[in-house]
């Protein structure tokens, strides 16, 4: 049961939400045979229209264009084990899934814009910035933003393959980021299951041996036993329950309100906005800054700085910057205001942060403090605290 000042203020936030970011996922877009289920999307679309009729400012982020394409190719699921197949199958996707969604918002005169995005839009703080500028334009206008990954050029999941660190995975993740640089108030995942489930913890996950699951229907604290109760993909996507809390996480930390909701159940969106008690809801009383959510979530790491024990226990404990003092040395090459990793003498990340100059100048930083007498040059800070973040609060 939900304590009344959490109900009380959960309605209130849901009521007054003014923008809004909602993921639609392949589940509830596509049919099993293929093709979009025009029938589960059209009420969607028809309570996104009435959100924008009252005010509020709406983006749509679409799963479902590589289902699609693949359907139009007749291509069996588990060709979709291949980048490339995926890649071609999203350029198919995309024009049929744009198609559909014109056709149905054109019936409640509401314009739509493709905006495909790759990671890339999230790693440089220059475009992340100029995302938000033309969203904001979007929405000025009074259109409809529908965005995706674009999948038919990014190599993102190449590289993934080789072991790099993705920012987006999913199109859960990448509403979160969305919903973050945005400021906006609610991020709204809809899927094909009620929220997040608890199990009888006497029965196993899958059989349950006729135990009903229970509904958590809201989340304050995102703690490691709510995550251990969410694990694997969904069918027909990316992304799986883990991804959702992840996504929920990040709205959390912006200060907004997340829910995670069943997409196939009728008038969906209208239940959430009017404040009835549907899904599962995150709701958080604290808000990180703009940048360091960046920091924590999406910034692309170009190198990394290895300090001695001094210097990690300044950044950890004594909330300091990073001087050039308690460098050891400088790998890889970098650029003024890219971000870096910042590690121990063993190679553990425990910080990242936005590097105030180049790798050159810092190695020379570096050895010019190792050559000279003791306090013969001053140090230099590197990067400042207020472009630091810790890797706990990751």
């Amino acid at each position: 049961m939900i304590e009344e000042d959490s109900e009380r203020e959960r309605q209130t936030r849901l009521r007054a939400a003014q923008r809004v970011v909602i993921k639609v996922g392949t589940s509830i877009i596509s049919r099993a045979e293929g093709g979009v289920c025009a029938e589960r999307i059209g009420p969607l679309v028809r309570s996104i229209a009435e959100l924008k009729r009252a005010g509020r400012q709406v983006v749509l982020v679409s799963s479902g264009a590589v289902g699609l394409g693949a359907g139009r190719l007749g291509l069996h699921p588990s060709r979709l084990d291949d980048v490339v197949v995926r890649q071609a199958c999203a350029a198919v996707g995309q024009s049929l899934l744009m198609h559909s969604y014109e056709q149905l918002f054109r019936v409640h005169d509401v314009s739509i814009a493709q905006v495909l995005l790759t990671e890339d839009d999230f790693m440089e703080w220059k475009r992340y910035t100029n995302l938000r500028l033309t969203m904001e334009k979007l929405l000025k206008l009074k259109v409809l933003p529908i965005i995706n990954e674009n999948d038919t050029v990014s190599t993102a999941e190449l590289e993934y393959a080789f072991g790099q660190e993705r920012v987006f995975g999913d199109n859960d993740r990448l509403a979160a980021l969305v919903m973050s640089r945005l400021e906006s108030d609610a991020l709204i995942l809809l899927t094909n299951v009620d929220g997040l489930l608890r199990y009888d913890p006497k029965g196993q996950r899958g059989v349950n041996h006729g135990a009903q699951p229970a509904l958590i229907p809201l989340v304050a604290d995102l703690t490691e036993e709510l995550k251990a109760l969410a694990s694997g993909p969904s069918a027909g996507g990316r992304g799986g329950m883990l991804t959702k809390l992840e996504a929920a996480q990040i709205a959390m930390q912006a200060g907004g309100v997340a829910v995670i909701a069943n997409g196939m159940q009728a008038g969906i969106l209208d239940d959430i906005f009017t404040g009835k008690q549907v899904g599962t809801t995150f709701m958080s009383t604290s808000r990180m800054a703009g940048k360091r959510r960046w920091l924590i979530h999406a910034a692309g790491v170009r190198g990394r700085v290895i300090v001695n024990e001094g210097a990690r226990e300044a950044i950890i404990n004594g909330k300091a910057s990073l001087l050039s003092s308690g460098v050891v040395r400088v790998e890889q090459q970098f650029e003024p205001q890219d971000v870096v990793s910042i590690a121990d003498c063993e190679g553990r990340e425990f910080a990242r942060g936005v590097i105030n100059c180049a790798s050159a100048e810092a190695t020379t930083l570096i050895e010019g403090m190792l050559a000279a007498p003791a306090g013969g040059q001053r140090s230099r800070v590197l990067v400042t605290r207020d472009n630091l973040v810790l890797s706990e609060q990751r």
